[in-house]
């Protein structure tokens, strides 16, 4: 190619180049070129006010006070109440025969749980029997030494000496049939080796130790064969931190939350706080005692909320004021002019008609960021 067809071609392409830079400055192929300029938004030194041009864009609204009693949230678990609870005990060793309940179950007071077979049962039933026969022979002898003594066939001594022995005779008897009393017995049912061991309480049976053919020991160093507990009221242990104590009283009321059940909320009242506080948590055991609607199960965990005697001012905003970031709240307050602070808050919860309640950060009466996230969005641009 020749010098001369060279410079006719770059020629070509600069005539071409302004060309398209003729049409671009009359604004017919940049889609960009009508939109308004972007806010400038300046900040004065890391963490500090933050200035924004237009600031008539970004609504204000004051904030209010409400007066409430103060609150206070913590986590507990559902218990039994410990007076509530009776222990099913045998009073002779055995071995069971026949298990009528199990854990979990619903039992009536007087309801059969289950049968022993027992030796010592047994013995009761003949100890009763020998003492009923010892007193059918003294009662006999008795009479006859009364008649041999209005005879004078005998001695007045042999006589007190045979009306001793059938005193003696009844007191066995009534000893007798008093242990079998002891152990659940009719004395009048025909002798047996087996007893039932029936509920002392109505309510639900919350420990089991004992199988079929298990082995039953004596009282002494036996455990519980079944506890029985009435879940018609329960306990709620919560944990509240030392620095918290100054806020709960024996006597308040709470509100239990259940996360099973979010749309019912149960009352209860504090009837009991700890005199020892744990020395790794540094938190003291609370008890609150609370009806039981029949949701409540022992194990649950719950959330109570303790409410103070004495009411208190404290802050709301609407909901949109607040920024959540960074696990912390904010809010964003005017400074004078163009220029905004950006304020650390402590949030409360949320209420009714989208407002939330702040315990610190703002005061009642000032004024901060109708909608935190749009003017976040804004400053990040």
């Amino acid at each position: 190619m020749t010098r001369a067809a060279l410079t006719i071609e770059a020629l070509g392409l600069l005539l071409a180049s302004a060309s398209l830079m003729g049409c671009s400055a009359h604004g017919s192929s940049d889609p960009v070129a009508g939109a308004p300029p972007a806010a400038v938004v300046e900040r004065d030194g890391e963490g500090g006010p933050i200035r924004v041009d237009r600031p008539e864009r970004f609504p204000l609204t004051t904030a209010v006070g409400r007066d409430a009693a103060p609150e206070m949230r913590v986590t507990g678990v559902v218990t039994a109440d410990v007076s509530r609870a009776v222990p099913v005990v045998s009073l002779a060793p055995g071995r069971v025969v026949d298990l009528r309940v199990r854990l979990g179950d619903q039992v009536r007071k007087g309801q059969l749980l289950m049968r022993i077979q027992s030796a010592e049962v047994a013995t009761a039933f003949a100890d009763h029997r020998k003492a009923l026969a010892d007193r059918a022979l003294a009662d006999s002898q008795v009479e006859r030494a009364n008649l041999l003594l209005e005879r004078g066939a005998i001695a007045k001594k042999d006589q007190e000496v045979a009306a001793d022995a059938a005193d003696k005779a009844r007191v066995d008897v009534e000893n007798a049939a008093a242990r079998l009393r002891v152990l659940g017995l009719d004395a009048a049912a025909p002798p047996t080796g087996i007893f039932d061991v029936v509920a002392p309480a109505s309510g639900v049976i919350t420990e089991q130790n004992v199988t079929t053919a298990a082995g039953v020991k004596s009282l002494d160093n036996s455990p519980n064969l079944f506890t029985i507990s009435d879940l018609s009221r329960l306990w709620i242990i919560c944990d509240v931190y030392e620095n918290d104590l100054r806020t709960v009283q024996v006597g308040q009321n709470t509100e239990i939350h259940l996360a099973a059940y979010p749309d019912r909320v149960l009352h209860g009242r504090i009837d009991n706080i700890g005199a020892m506080l744990d020395p790794a948590l540094r938190t003291a055991k609370v008890r609150i005692e609370v009806g039981n609607p029949g949701l409540l199960r022992i194990g649950m965990f719950v959330t109570a909320i303790f409410h103070g005697w004495a009411t208190e001012t404290r802050t709301v905003v609407p909901a949109a004021a607040v920024l959540h970031l960074r696990d912390r709240d904010w809010v964003y307050v005017p400074i004078g002019g163009d220029r905004f602070e950006r304020r650390e808050v402590v949030g409360g919860p949320m209420l009714a008609g989208r407002v939330q309640e702040l315990r610190s950060g703002v005061r009642p009466g000032e004024r901060v960021v109708a909608n935190a996230l749009v003017f976040q969005n804004t400053v990040e641009q």
